[in-house]
């Protein structure tokens, strides 16, 4: 289930922080809804590396949230930048592999549940799991 939000293309230009965010709060909201489809569904639960891979590039989305909040001067904005940008890079890969496990029927049930949950979602629902859970510092 590849979203338009996960796609990357490298920038021509410097990308500015209020950019990342976006792309950022995007991503994690289509994750947010795969996993909860996936948990409805009763699917994945013994944790199948694809699935693990994903909660990793989640992770790191997550941090550079975390990070975009925080007062400006106290983190290398450049290199986070650089590091979230390469895990946003490899999102679809990782989404891929996870969702060529299931059967086509299955997965196509998945992709239309997802997608159905993903409208119900709030965009605060992107900070859920970040300390501070809210959009801090701009």
């Amino acid at each position: 289930m590849a979203h338009p939000s996960a796609r990357y293309s490298p920038p021509k230009k410097k990308l500015k922080p209020a950019a990342l965010r976006t792309r950022l709060e995007s991503a994690r909201l289509d994750l947010r809804a795969l996993y909860r489809t996936l948990d409805r569904m009763s699917l994945a639960q013994d944790l199948p590396d694809e699935l693990r891979r994903l909660l990793e590039l989640d992770a790191d989305l997550a941090e550079a949230l975390w990070v975009l909040g925080q007062p400006r001067g106290g983190f290398d904005l450049s290199a986070m930048t650089r590091d979230t940008l390469s895990s946003l890079d490899q999102l679809v890969g990782a989404q891929e592999a996870l969702l060529g496990l299931f059967d086509s029927a299955t997965r196509e049930q998945l992709e239309g549940r997802a997608r159905v949950v993903r409208g119900e979602l709030a965009p605060a629902d992107a900070y859920l799991e970040i300390p501070g859970g809210g959009r801090g510092s701009r």
